[in-house]
């Protein structure tokens, strides 16, 4: 696998459940993307170069952690030259009922997919 090596969704769960926010919490919703073999119009897919802008992802965080029910936002997102398989980015959102924490996690990786990262895909040579 290319790119860097991803968190530990068990380490993340554990750091959450210590902090004091974690009494407001229950439950803790977990996504993670990953480059697959195809694009959504069914294409070909080999590898993927993605680029990510740090700073509109901080602020994006700092917005989920205000959305309603929210308690705890957790984030990682890949870089550089990824194989089909590897991991795009790890999202946690820890909150206090279903509809909120379904709702935060939903608009994350949504707002992370369309104004933080860049994906260009690598199509097999015809």
């Amino acid at each position: 696998m290319s790119g860097s090596a991803g968190p530990s969704l068990d380490v993340w769960l554990a750091e959450a459940k210590r902090e004091a926010s974690a009494a407001d919490v229950g439950m803790y919703l977990c996504h993670n993307g990953v480059v697959r073999s195809y694009s959504r119009d069914g294409r070909p897919v080999i590898s993927m170069d993605l680029s990510v802008d740090r700073e509109r992802l901080e602020e994006l965080v700092s917005t989920a952690r205000m959305m309603e029910g929210v308690s705890i936002v957790r984030v990682w997102v890949n870089e550089g030259h990824l194989e089909v398989g590897d991991d795009i980015m790890y999202v946690m959102v820890g909150g206090d009922i279903r509809p909120n924490v379904i709702e935060a996690l939903t608009a994350l990786v949504g707002m992370i997919k369309s104004e933080v990262v860049t994906e260009k895909e690598q199509r097999p040579e015809a």
